[in-house]
């Protein structure tokens, strides 16, 4: 609103007296304009102005924060797709039905749905139960399409070896040695899809990981690494699940300044944060 629309600094005439004001010259006043006196009075045109941008603004927060459409907030097929609705930007629609374990599950028959999979699949896939055989099948019999899980379940039984585990600071068996905090965390920054059609998809994951030892004397310490998930999905039993999971490092940004914190401040972060369900 500009400063003449009421009438306060833009006309040379009073608007009830009809006597001729004179605006006197700035004097005193700092960079802001403080040199000059508003009127005392607010007139009712600017009052029923704020009043109205005040609920506008309300109307339009509890729009977007709205929880419970009928369709969870998806575009119908009469909606334009929003002009901003890029690949890494949150588009509002809820990203899963429920949750198999700490894996979501459940996702929808959509491009969206098929990235939200790769994202928590991918993170799945990084996590620090991959090191234990046990919690590493049951990973794999979630995120994997049926037809695949043999081959990669075999696969990922062959990588993650006595020698891996060690040369990661582990036991052989993947334990913890005592006194040490293991960290293994896959986190996506972004996801892109690369071929969709009724019941396959290829999503792009772009990824930061964290792994590492945390605590005194490691001699594995905490890293972090920037690489790319390429997840080919199947619709199966209606859900998104994975036929490949394939990965290749970069994009990577430039190391910032940030001071590399302790091994205590390292673990109490890891264990006193928890994941996110990602969601398009």
């Amino acid at each position: 609103m500009s400063l003449s629309d009421d009438g306060g600094y833009g006309g040379d005439r009073g608007p009830e007296t009809g006597q001729t004001r004179t605006r006197l010259p700035d004097s005193g006043g700092d960079g802001y304009g403080s040199g000059r006196r508003p009127r005392a009075g607010v007139s009712s045109r600017n009052l029923i102005t704020g009043v109205g941008v005040v609920v506008l603004l309300i109307a339009a927060i509890a729009f977007a924060n709205r929880g419970g459409d009928t369709n969870g907030g998806a575009p119908t097929a009469d909606s334009p797709k929003s002009a901003d609705t890029q690949p890494t930007a949150p588009t509002g629609t809820k990203p899963v039905t429920g949750k198999n374990g700490d894996i979501a599950t459940g996702f929808a028959k959509t491009e969206q749905g098929a990235q939200s999979a790769a994202a928590n699949y991918a993170v799945a896939l990084g996590s620090a139960n991959m090191f234990n055989r046990d919690r590493r099948h049951k990973i794999i019999t979630t995120v994997m399409a049926p037809s695949a899980v043999d081959t990669f379940q075999k696969t990922l039984d062959q990588a993650y070896s006595a020698d891996f585990n060690k040369n990661v600071g582990l036991h052989a068996d993947g334990s913890t040695p005592a006194g040490m905090t293991f960290v293994s965390r896959t986190v996506p920054i972004g996801t892109k899809v690369k071929g969709f059609s009724k019941n396959q998809a290829t999503v792009e994951v772009w990824c930061t990981g964290l792994l590492g030892l945390a605590g005194n004397g490691s001699t594995k310490p905490v890293t972090t690494s920037w690489f790319t998930i390429t997840m080919k999905l199947a619709w199966t039993n209606s859900d998104w699940k994975a036929l490949s999971h394939s990965q290749q490092d970069g994009p990577a940004p430039v190391s910032g300044d940030v001071t590399a914190s302790g091994a205590k401040e390292i673990a109490g972060a890891v264990n006193g944060y928890g994941g996110f369900t990602y969601a398009r």
